[in-house]
């Protein structure tokens, strides 16, 4: 399943802490502190360090009936996120959603969660082949050097399973190395709240273990409640093939524009499970009043210097 790797501190606290800079691979980098911009943020994620992160793991047999999942290019408004936590580096999928900064993402809150995640930067339509084509921008720091990143407390009080439905996350990144903020580099997705579980025709995109691409699915979503009391409430659930590890946090779109290649992000992928037990059927915390107030709260936070 695509779980976290670490476990999460038991705080109210909305922002995660940075803490001494953990050791990947030969080399090193000078500990965190509140400045962290996107020069920094290339030099510490080389190429090969970014080919060396290992996604959020997940198992399973793979299902059958399922819409099928195809390898593709990406689009510019989702790529990955790169994290180091503990000793190791990590990525999940995330994207970019309009804001009037200009400068927000959006994933799933146990990509980013733990008091050990660090050294956070958002790669748009990242591939092996071309790592940077719209250059890297790093999440930003508060003045005591925390990530700028807001999860529902809630979350990191019920942890993972008893707080499923809250597991989203946005984080403020910083401008590239010219000084453009992200959504002025490749747009942003409409954030959606409050619509229907069941959509006629959703584009699922995320960024799969040991793949050199992003892959893309095209499929209708229909309403999952768990009968799990351990992982209770209702959740958005899209049958598409090859989704493991690492496409934790990926959009779930409606209405797709191909020509500003942006759609209406009603969903990203995690909640039940962390987004399901099996590579082949993924789901999303529902969108509802609790996402649309987070990301009001982002809002504000994001205005703060």
């Amino acid at each position: 399943m695509r779980r976290a790797l670490t476990v999460a501190a038991t705080t109210a606290a909305l922002l995660l802490p940075a803490g001494p800079l953990p050791v990947a691979q030969a080399g090193s980098a000078p500990a965190p502190t509140a400045r962290w911009s996107a020069r920094e943020a290339e030099s510490f994620w080389t190429p090969d360090r970014m080919a060396s992160a290992v996604p959020i793991s997940r198992g399973g047999a793979p299902a059958a009936g399922n819409g099928t999942g195809q390898d593709f290019d990406g689009i510019p408004v989702v790529g990955r996120m790169f994290v180091m936590k503990g000793g190791g580096a990590y990525f999940c999928t995330a994207s970019v959603v309009a804001s009037p900064g200009r400068d927000l993402v959006l994933s799933a809150a146990h990509c980013l969660l733990g008091t050990d995640a660090r050294q956070v930067a958002f790669v748009p339509q990242y591939t092996a082949g071309n790592p940077q084509p719209y250059g890297m921008f790093p999440i930003l720091r508060d003045a005591a050097g925390r990530s700028k990143v807001w999860i529902d407390p809630r979350y990191r009080q019920l942890g993972a399973d008893r707080g499923a439905t809250l597991d989203v996350a946005f984080a403020q990144v910083g401008p590239d190395a010219d000084g453009y903020p992200v959504e002025d580099v490749v747009g942003g997705n409409r954030l959606v709240t409050n619509a229907a579980f069941a959509h006629k025709k959703v584009s699922l995109i995320g960024y799969p273990a040991s793949a050199a691409r992003p892959r893309l699915c095209v499929n209708r979503t229909t309403k999952f409640t768990s009968g799990d009391p351990g992982i209770p409430g209702s959740f958005l659930r899209i049958a598409c093939t090859g989704y493991p590890g690492g496409t934790s946090g990926g959009p779930f779109l409606t209405g797709y524009d191909a020509r500003t290649e942006t759609g209406d992000v009603v969903g990203v992928i995690g909640g039940w499970k962390t987004g399901g037990d099996t590579p082949d059927v993924s789901y999303s915390s529902y969108f509802g009043p609790d996402v649309r107030k987070l990301y009001e709260k982002a809002l504000a936070g994001a205005k703060v210097a």
